[in-house]
């Protein structure tokens, strides 16, 4: 399997595209104007609390307060009972006050209406490590598999450790066979920037930005540059030096990778990222088998219809289906990645009878979703043929950072007829007709609307104006929608 990462930058943004078997597999987009603040701390200050959903609003400088639940705040480490807990188990009256100071982190950007979503259990990421300055356990990568292994790692990390601030450590994936001079100087290198963000905090103000996430680029190569990575190319050569310096001094097994691409035409053209994009905002997914997805991304969940399209098979309709989901499954994950999806997902499958071919689907559905970065939990196949599954969401859409709600239809994805705006244009002479003395009507609407009342309606105008016995004049307005009209008395 060859996997590429190719990285586009441009003054205004950032763009990262994870190329799997030359097909794109995921794409990260950072805007400079609007860079993600997931990772970010912030000295806040409490400016409501909520009992009722055991919750308090934080102003933490940002556009919006923030939102703290209860579950997400650290108790104060006990010297007597290290063990790490989050205060779930009180009240929120009792663990915050309105005008409280409190050191957060950002773990979900804001996403549409809704405010960031914080912890004050602060999580300090370096290569190998995550530093939990309000913890004491040490934890070790479930994909780290060899128990000596594993006890190596956490035998290094308890000997040195001790020496620093207390605070708990989880070893990353790709830990795995790192050297113990290695992991001390990770180490060595989080303690110094927890005490550099506890010297801010103490001459910043509130709502003052105490630490900040690296960009997204660094960010990447620090979270996505694995060993299976054969190439990364950047079409930056200022980027490219940037992220040479990176590695060289974080991650030096990715310097023989890393490639300057100076070409003409542009990068992400060569392998159809910005054809895979487009495809991406659109509803309708196509199988290679004829068969299709319908995907409809809404505030409280996605939805994803499988349907099989112009795939008819050649043994029987069960086994027709079942090939169908099979290879739905695979279009699914990927596109969950490619639009990071995230939230609560329901996939509405084709109805199976054959209860293996149930199972069979779930299986392949939850391999795939191995590959996936982010966290997901799958329900069984419910006794309306649903799967239900969430994926854990902290930065915004891919249709959410490249498009907006339709100002015609305000996001409703439909417009009302030319037909039913006349039906309420009608209505709405009558009642102007009864309530005031007018000698005639103007009547202001869209083309399409007027052309229906001159048209297919013009029986039932001319009989709505001898009703009211008054003449009604027509004008079209071109900046009106065909939802829009206006009924004037002259």
């Amino acid at each position: 399997m060859s996997e590429e990462l190719l990285i586009n930058i441009t003054p205004q943004e950032a763009r990262i595209a994870y190329i799997e078997n030359g097909v794109l597999q995921e794409v990260h987009i950072e805007r400079s104007s609007k860079r993600g603040i997931v990772g970010n701390v912030y000295k806040g200050k409490v400016s409501r609390v909520l009992p009722g959903m055991q919750a308090a609003f934080i102003d933490a400088g940002l556009e919006r307060t923030a939102f703290l639940h209860a579950s997400d705040i650290a108790r104060e480490i006990d010297e007597e009972d290290p063990t790490p807990s989050p205060k779930a188990e009180g009240q929120i009256v009792d663990l915050l006050s309105e005008g409280q100071e409190v050191v957060v982190q950002v773990v979900k950007d804001p996403i549409g209406t809704k405010g960031a979503r914080l912890t004050t259990q602060i999580s300090i990421p370096s290569r190998y490590l995550v530093f939990m300055p309000g913890a004491q356990h040490i934890g070790i990568s479930q994909k780290i598999e060899d128990p000596e292994e594993r006890q190596r790692l956490k035998d290094i990390i308890q000997n040195h450790a001790q020496e620093y601030k207390p605070g708990g450590y989880i070893v990353r994936t790709v830990a795995e066979g790192v050297s113990e001079e290695a992991l001390v100087k990770d180490i060595l290198f989080l303690q110094k920037l927890w005490i550099a963000i506890e010297e801010k905090q103490d001459s910043e103000s509130t709502g003052g930005l105490l630490h900040e996430d690296l960009p997204l680029v660094m960010r990447t190569m620090r979270d996505l540059g694995d060993t299976d990575l054969e190439k990364i190319r950047i079409d930056s050569r200022e980027t490219s030096d940037k992220v040479n310096k990176f590695v060289d001094k974080f991650i030096p097994d990715l310097a023989n990778r890393i490639e300057h691409y100076p070409g003409e035409r542009p990068i992400f053209d060569i392998y159809g990222v910005e054809d895979e994009i487009i495809k991406a905002l659109q509803r309708k997914v196509q199988l290679k088998s004829g068969g299709y997805l319908i995907i409809d991304q809404t505030e409280a969940m996605t939805t994803i219809d499988v349907n099989t399209g112009a795939f008819v098979g050649h043994r029987n309709l069960e086994e027709t289906i079942f090939k169908t989901n099979l290879e739905a499954t695979q279009a699914i994950v990927r596109q969950l990645r490619l639009r990071n999806l995230g939230g609560i997902i329901i996939i509405d499958f084709i109805d199976m009878t054959d209860q293996e071919h149930r199972r069979q689907v779930l299986r392949a559905l939850e391999k795939n979703l191995d590959k996936d970065h982010a966290k997901t939990y799958i329900s069984e196949v419910s006794s309306l043929g649903l799967v239900e599954m969430t994926r854990k969401r902290t930065r915004e859409s891919l249709e959410h950072i490249l498009c907006e709600t339709c100002p015609t239809c305000s996001g409703r994805g439909s417009l009302m007829t030319a037909e039913t705006v006349c039906f309420d244009i009608f209505r709405e002479i009558l009642r102007e007709a009864r309530q005031f003395d007018a000698q005639k009507l103007l009547v202001l609407a869209s083309q399409s609307v007027i052309d229906t009342l001159v048209d297919e309606e013009s029986t039932s105008f001319a009989e709505l104006e001898e009703f009211i016995g008054k003449p009604i004049k027509l004008q079209v307005e071109s900046e009106y929608t065909q939802e829009q009209f206006d009924v004037v008395l002259m």
